[in-house]
């Protein structure tokens, strides 16, 4: 097993080790799984080159390292406790040995449709334990999985399903949220339409809702999986191998397929998991987010399984029945850790109180916050209401590219400060550059957040273009890799996250690239041009405000093409990508290049008009003035 930093002594010493000797100090954690084929070299790599190969030529199966690795020991303890949608619906838990046999069942389900190593399958599904038993399916047999969050609209599935040319879809007919039924399998008929590579749609009943089913190419979940085999071998696959890919918006309207490999991403996703929470045997580890997200696949299914540990799968929202859901949650299973967004905490902030005040939350040990900087106003309500001043909170930095945890405490081991991810991992090297890639040394200092030296758990390429993950991730500053975000190292020698530096808004923890929303709202047919930004929003962290160009307007006038723009921009996106704020302009700040001063705008959005900076660039100044004075007209300041 993992060895568990326990002290503060303890983490300077094993940082220090993994930054002397990184390929000593990762071998040795390596050595703690199972492997069929010990790797023949630690590392290899060349950021100029955009090459990363960890344990090269080393052979291993992650499920293996869930099940026949801990089965002896755990086979009858809880690996998955599944907290339905409804409160008074009946809670499943899925023990090592009963997830085992669900998961090899389900692995010759995938093998008798043909599915092979190397396949792409699409999952779109709400957080049933299903999709749990579908990802690890498809890494048993080697198949690739490319989970999809179930809120995205078809438009969006179809390009993901596209970049993958996905073989095979996994769903369900519908999904419970809140006091609403999402119709998802009708969002993957739509979808699909456009997908020639598609040729069976495996459905899971959840709902029971009214659904088209085409019996040459729709598949009963429940069907297929009575008479399946009970017993499966699993693939072996190479240390380099593809594990997943996952889709995040870039600055272009194109998501990129992040793809994750086998051992690297095995292994840091489970060295991360113990530490920074501090996972001990026992206790119930409680992540709140989708597994349509990094955070999902990374500590809700494979870090913690990796460890042996127990998690909790939440079907519904934090809101329903009551504000008080995750705390009636924390209660029921006497949850250890508590794994949430910073949205989240802002939202039930906002509510009250009353909602968690009396509830018996002396089971949690630690608190922690993922998908964005949290503000010191929630950090600090969080840590007094929820944690009631004492349970540390992990205030955790990392990226769908890192596959893991990158800059955060360790709980109870590394000093909490409000609003700062602290100190990295070990393994991770951080470096704060300038404009010019300039290393800036020494404390308080700000500037662009990279890291020099590779860790087993980053991204290897983009699904299907290696150029452009060159381009994305390495051409930015020499031999680095570029996070994308901006960072503060105060006086302590503590990292400050500040959000992103490149046209990506963080919405709810959720990274959306402004030219999709724009490319989503310039379908829009009154639309001429339009220009998105982020602006400070007290729940989300990140708003999404709209400059909308128009040739002219619709007999509803302003609110009605407002209306259907954030109409269009949920069917193309998803509702998550609807903006906040639309303004409609006459025209938008652009250089005699043609190109958009969005430093502007972003400075319009945030409420300030004080200073621009040199704007002797612009091809018309007016339109600036124009723009506010719109804003002072409607008394949006």
């Amino acid at each position: 097993m993992i060895d568990k930093i326990s002290t503060l002594g303890g983490y300077i010493h094993e940082y220090q080790k993994s930054v002397e000797n990184p390929e000593a100090f990762w071998s040795r954690i390596a050595e703690s799984f199972f492997w069929r084929k010990k790797w023949d070299k630690v590392l290899d790599w060349d950021f100029s080159e955009a090459r990363i190969n960890w344990f090269v030529n080393g052979k291993m199966n992650i499920t293996e390292n869930i099940f026949e690795r801990h089965l002896f020991t755990r086979a009858d303890q809880p690996a998955i406790i599944w907290e339905p949608n409804h409160p008074n619906d009946e809670h499943r838990v899925l023990s090592y040995r009963e997830l085992f046999n669900e998961i090899q069942k389900f692995a010759n389900v995938l093998i008798n449709l043909g599915i092979q190593k190397g396949d792409r399958i699409a999952i779109y599904m709400p957080m049933i334990p299903e999709l749990a038993i579908a990802m690890l399916a498809c890494a048993r047999i080697g198949a690739i999985h490319s989970i999809v969050f179930a809120g995205f609209s078809a438009n969006s599935l179809a390009d993901r399903i596209i970049d993958a040319e996905a073989r095979l879809v996994i769903t369900s007919d519908g999904g419970f949220r809140g006091n609403k039924i999402i119709p998802i399998k009708d969002i993957v008929d739509e979808a699909i339409e456009n997908c020639p590579t598609v040729e069976k749609v495996i459905v899971v009943q959840r709902t029971n809702s009214d659904i088209t089913f085409k019996p040459d190419r729709d598949i009963w979940w429940h069907k297929c999986m009575t008479n399946a085999k009970k017993e499966n071998k699993a693939e072996t696959m190479d240390a380099e191998d593809t594990l997943f890919i996952l889709y995040t918006s870039g600055s272009t309207d194109k998501p990129k397929g992040i793809v994750h490999t086998c051992g690297g991403y095995m292994v840091y996703s489970a060295y991360t998991f113990k530490n920074v929470f501090q996972y001990s045997d026992g206790d119930q580890f409680f992540c709140s987010a989708d597994i349509g997200w990094i955070t999902g696949h990374s500590y809700i299914v494979y870090g913690p399984l990796l460890n042996g540990a127990t998690s909790l799968m939440f079907e519904g929202i934090p809101t329903f029945p009551d504000a008080g859901r995750y705390w009636d949650i924390v209660r029921k299973y006497k949850i250890a850790q508590f794994y949430t967004a910073p949205t989240a905490i802002r939202s039930l902030m906002s509510m009250g109180q009353e909602y968690v005040e009396n509830k018996d939350l002396s089971s949690l040990k630690v608190l922690g916050t993922v998908g964005e900087p949290i503000n010191e106003e929630a950090w600090h309500w969080y840590h007094d209401h929820v944690g009631k001043n004492r349970c540390p909170i992990v205030d955790t930095w990392w990226q769908t590219e890192t596959g893991g945890i990158t800059i955060s405490p360790i709980a109870g081991i590394i000093p909490t400060k409000p609003s700062f991810a602290t100190l990295p991992q070990p393994g991770i090297q951080p470096v704060i550059v300038d404009g010019d890639g300039k290393e800036l040394s020494g404390k308080s200092v700000e500037g662009n957040l990279c890291i020099k030296f590779p860790w087993p758990g980053m991204l290897r390429t983009i699904w299907g273009d290696h150029e452009r993950f060159k381009k994305t991730y390495f051409s930015t500053f020499k031999n680095l890799y570029f996070s994308g975000d901006g960072v503060k190292r105060d006086e302590d020698g503590y990292y400050r996250i500040l959000g992103r530096v490149d046209d990506v808004i963080n919405v709810s923890g959720h990274r959306m690239g402004t030219a999709e929303v724009e490319n989503a709202i310039n379908e829009h047919p009154l639309v001429n041009e339009s220009a998105v930004v982020g602006f400070p929003h007290p729940i989300k962290g990140q708003g999404i405000y709209a400059f909308v160009v128009c040739g002219s307007l619709s007999t509803g006038g302003e609110e009605g093409i407002k209306t259907s723009i954030r109409k269009g921009v949920t069917k193309i996106i998803g509702a998550i990508a609807k903006p906040d704020k639309i303004q409609i302009v006459n025209g938008l700040p652009k250089t005699r290049s043609g190109k958009i001063m969005r430093r502007i705008l972003r400075k319009i959005a945030q409420g300030d008009y004080s200073n621009f900076g040199d704007i002797s660039t612009l091809l018309d100044t007016s339109v600036v003035d124009e723009i506010i004075q719109g804003i002072l007209k409607e008394g949006k300041e």
